[in-house]
């Protein structure tokens, strides 16, 4: 019997920390964590105590006395999310992969080949559990959205596969906190006005939710807790932003803390805009204080930015609008930068010399063209000899690197 539930949502579990017990097996059973100061991804036996990632490691201990830390195998991450990516590709050529341990693929045009999507998924799981040795959970379902919850309640090491005459009541007794576009400040806007469920929030009158969280998020998030998902399977993702953020454990919210850590992300975003000549025009912070609670701000230029010292300073400017507006926030926790509405072919138009304040960050004024030229030797130096072999001294001197570049850099997505 044909079935219209043909996407898959794959997703490697714990999937940092399940490679460290593949790797070492004397700690498999075992709380155990990747990082140090402050934790990067946490096995399910640690999550068992309330370890999680970006945790600071002082507090994952007092949680979990016997935790034990492992540095990161961060070339085995990236080999062993490729292969398993490879497992659904050897399927169907419609896979869309999202990040390095997870994917979506639409199994539509084989079944004649490999039996049910239910049958193609159980193969996948069982590949990728004896070839690579790793657990996976996924997810069948008629939408991209509904797939990926799927894969979630399946998590540890299963598979869920939601029939479509039933997918409502599957979908609407779960936690709202399920869905996407749901974090943690959504979700505690809803519990405030007793939406706990999908399926609560579905029933809220459209008015009511555009009122609680803007019309925009209210349209969207009405369409997917009724499983509207028009969405289909992007094999060639070109990807409208850049961005890189910093977790930091508990450190002081002033300049010391947030400067050199902003330099050093917008050191990497630009990097990556530089190198597929996409400067963007929307410049958006983060900052996450000590109780998790995060805030953004954002500003859109006349002229798209892909100099380092530039989109540093910018983002230096939000986060100093942000720290003026919550006064009594003391602790950040994390930074993050990113850059949107890139340009795809983007030409600098030139700016005269008139003594305007910001002509430093204007990308076409004389001192904006000569940060940008001084970037382009840097991105050379380091094609050539490394990333650490040249950059900027007030990163270099002033970071301290209690997440590894080399984690930083699977994390951050390709443009």
């Amino acid at each position: 019997m044909e079935t219209t539930a043909t996407i898959l949502h794959a997703d490697l579990d714990a999937f940092y920390a399940s490679v460290e017990q593949l790797l070492d097996p004397s700690l498999r059973g075992k709380p155990i964590a990747v990082g140090g100061g402050v934790v990067l991804a946490a096995s399910y036996e640690a999550k068992a105590f309330g370890v999680r990632g970006g945790m600071p490691g002082r507090r994952a201990r007092e949680l979990c006395p016997q935790l034990t830390f492992v540095g990161g195998h961060f070339d085995e991450y990236q080999r062993l999310g490729e292969a398993a990516i490879a497992v659904l590709g050897d399927f169907t050529p419609l896979v869309e992969r999202i990040s390095i341990d997870e994917a979506f693929a639409d199994v539509a045009g084989c079944t004649h080949l490999f039996g049910s999507p239910a049958d193609i998924a159980a193969t996948i799981r069982r590949r990728v559990r004896t070839e690579l040795g790793l657990p996976i959970s996924v997810g069948v379902a008629r939408t991209k959205h509904l797939a990926k919850i799927a894969s979630q309640v399946a998590k540890p090491d299963g598979l869920v596969v939601v029939d479509p005459a039933t997918e409502l009541n599957f979908l609407h007794d779960l936690p709202v906190d399920l869905m996407w576009g749901v974090g943690p400040v959504t979700k505690a806007r809803l519990a405030e006005s007793g939406v706990l469920t999908i399926g609560q929030l579905a029933r809220i009158p459209g008015r009511s939710l555009h009122r609680l969280l803007g019309p925009a998020a209210g349209e969207k998030l009405t369409a997917l807790a009724w499983n509207r998902d028009p969405r289909e399977i992007k094999t060639h993702h070109r990807a409208g932003s850049a961005g890189a953020q910093s977790a930091l454990g508990m450190k002081p919210a002033d300049e010391h803390t947030f400067q050199p850590t902003l330099r050093y992300l917008a050191d990497r975003v630009a990097t990556r805009l530089r190198a597929k000549s996409r400067p963007g025009r929307t410049v958006t912070v983060r900052v996450r204080f000590a109780d998790l609670r995060s805030v953004t701000r954002s500003i859109t230029l006349d002229a798209p930015v892909s100099a380092t010292a530039i989109l540093a300073e910018i983002a230096e400017t939000l986060v100093r609008t942000i720290l003026d507006q919550y006064p009594l926030e003391k602790t950040i926790s994390l930074l993050a930068i990113s850059v949107s509405h890139l340009d795809e072919h983007a030409e600098t138009q030139l700016d005269l010399p008139l003594g305007l304040a910001d002509e430093p960050r204007r990308p076409g004024s004389r001192q904006g063209l000569a940060r940008w030229a001084a970037d382009r030797a840097i991105d050379k130096v380091r094609a050539r000899f490394g990333w650490n072999a040249v950059g900027y001294g007030s990163v270099a001197l002033g970071i301290a690197r209690s997440v590894p570049d080399a984690f930083r850099e699977l994390a951050e997505k390709e443009l």
